[in-house]
């Protein structure tokens, strides 16, 4: 049965993949576009201005053609299938020992605890970046602060849930889930404040007079690739948790009406 159920939670990946990158390719890859016309335009300036080197002088192994659709469509769907295997596992693991909920239920909280505590929450302190916004001596830093912060919310959650069950007998299960929220709530943000805060955002070149030679980077292409970049998960997330919800009903319910024995 868990080899059926793991089976499910592969084939909601990939849908869910699929639904990501169209989502993604439609309206993330138009800001990526313009974010790499501006780191273009950032060396040029540079150069004009102190004499620097260009970002654009390195070799290009793929195209942007080859990068925005093979490439996106690779990484999007090998991360939407090792999150619909880990909900399927999730799913085993939990199922029957949560109380009285469906399989379909479920399936939608697993996936959304998922999305909270593994993007929406480090999202939140280290928000995803365009090209041209990450510096280069910060990059390592913020990528392992990132990690750290997934870890960290992913088993915060997991200690409420267990609070929350451990204070179900006492409260009850409404005002226990209450608890364990407000207790997985004011874990992040007490984490959220002791973790070091990183600025990338790139300001106004200016020349060696002081003067402007070029600007920052566009606020409105930050906010539609963090709105956009956001609106990919939602939609990769919603559909794992909807078809994997949908599958495993299905079978688990057909396998408990094969288990009713009609009396003779």
């Amino acid at each position: 049965m868990e080899k059926r159920i793991i089976g499910r939670g592969l084939l909601a990946g990939v849908l869910g993949g699929v639904v990501a990158f169209l989502f993604a390719r439609v309206l993330v890859e138009p800001v990526i576009e313009r974010a790499i016309g501006y780191e273009e335009g950032v060396g040029a300036a540079h150069e004009a201005a102190h004499g620097g080197h260009s970002h654009g002088d390195g070799v290009e192994l793929f195209t942007r053609g080859v990068q925005a659709n093979a490439g996106m469509g690779f990484g999007v769907l090998a991360f939407s299938v090792a999150m619909g295997l880990l909900l399927a596992v999730l799913f085993c693991a939990t199922y029957g020992r949560v109380g009285a909920v469906s399989a379909r239920m479920l399936s939608v909280l697993l996936a959304g605890g998922m999305f909270v505590s593994l993007w929406l929450v480090p999202a939140l302190k280290y928000p995803p970046n365009p090209p041209a916004v990450s510096l280069d001596e910060t990059i390592q830093q913020r990528t392992l602060l990132y990690v750290l912060l997934v870890v960290l919310s992913a088993a915060l959650l997991v200690g409420a849930v267990y609070l929350g069950r451990q204070l179900v007998a006492r409260l009850g299960t409404w005002n226990a889930t209450l608890a364990a929220a407000g207790s997985y709530l004011v874990a992040v943000v007490v984490l959220m404040l002791v973790l070091p805060t990183i600025d990338e955002t790139p300001g106004p070149i200016t020349d060696e007079a002081g003067l402007i030679i070029f600007d920052a980077f566009p606020a409105d292409d930050l906010y539609e690739f963090r709105l956009f970049t956001l609106g990919t998960q939602v939609a990769m997330w919603v559909t794992i948790g909807l078809v994997f919800g949908a599958l495993t009903s299905k079978l688990l319910e057909g396998k408990r009406s094969n288990e009713v024995k009609i009396p003779a």
